[in-house]
């Protein structure tokens, strides 16, 4: 009885090891390499934010001796104010790769609701009033170099029109001020240069965080100043040129008609 116990359990030995050789060898697999998206940035957008401004001008008072003769009365004067806006912005842009990296260009357009406010001086006298800058708005371009697929860096550019409401003069050290004289509101035409970068947040897709520097330089107007007892030409103007500088933070929502986010390996 114990040799067949003995027996049985060499043949139940030599068996298990004899199918374990005809079987074959257990396949191992390494876990999948992590997926990492890549941004898209082909497509439209939208975008708002908040930013600071500051403007500077340079004045030459005129009077009107005769019919079409003008005469500058003293020496130019420079004035400026600063202050908060908020913006609005819309546009598109298209990825393309280039030089063994990617770029992105488009075009946008946007609004600011401003007040950046100064005083300004009316040349040669004892008259002075608060000017503000209350709104502008352009359109223009941008072309950019992908940092990273997350990280753009840009330049950007275009035409811009800037709104000063009206300025009421006031006589110096009066109490209280009366207005005496006026130039009514004015819209400035010119352009702009910018510079930026616009990062992709990671937490909601299509969420974008955009801060840009802008300078902007107007054409010199000439501002005819009134009477304001009776609203009539005071005989006299003010040719003004102005220029802007502002930093603006924005959040961007885009849209990606340009397809789906792929994924890079």
């Amino acid at each position: 009885m114990k040799k067949l116990v003995v027996t049985l359990s060499a043949f139940a030995a030599f068996s298990g090891s004899a199918l374990a050789a005809d079987m074959a060898p257990r396949a191992y697999t390494k876990a999948p390499v992590p997926v990492a998206a890549v941004v898209n940035w082909t497509g439209c957008y939208v975008g708002g934010g908040f930013g600071f401004g500051m403007w500077n001008q340079e004045n030459t008072r005129y009077n009107d001796v005769a019919p079409g003769v003008r005469v500058q009365a003293g020496e130019t004067a420079t004035t400026g104010g600063r202050g908060y806006l908020g913006t609005v912005q819309a546009g598109c842009d298209y990825q393309f790769p280039a030089l063994g990296t990617g770029f992105v260009v488009g075009v946008f357009g946007d609004y600011d609701f401003a007040s950046m406010k100064g005083t300004l001086n009316y040349p040669v006298s004892t008259l002075y009033g608060d000017e503000k800058l209350s709104s502008a708005w352009s359109v223009g371009g941008r072309i950019g170099w992908l940092v990273t697929p997350s990280l753009l860096t840009y330049f950007s550019g275009g035409y811009t029109e800037a709104t000063f409401d009206r300025t009421d003069f006031h006589v110096n050290l009066a109490v209280p001020p009366v207005s005496v004289n006026y130039i009514n509101q004015q819209t400035y035409k010119g352009y702009f240069l910018g510079a930026g970068d616009e990062y992709a947040l990671s937490f909601l897709p299509g969420l974008f965080w955009k801060t840009e520097y802008r300078f902007s330089e107007f054409n010199t107007k000439t501002n005819p100043v009134y009477t304001t007892a009776t609203n009539t030409y005071a005989d006299s103007s003010i040719d003004s040129k102005k220029y802007t500088h502002s930093i603006r933070s924005e959040l961007v929502y885009r849209f990606n008609w340009g397809g789906p986010v792929v994924a890079k390996y």
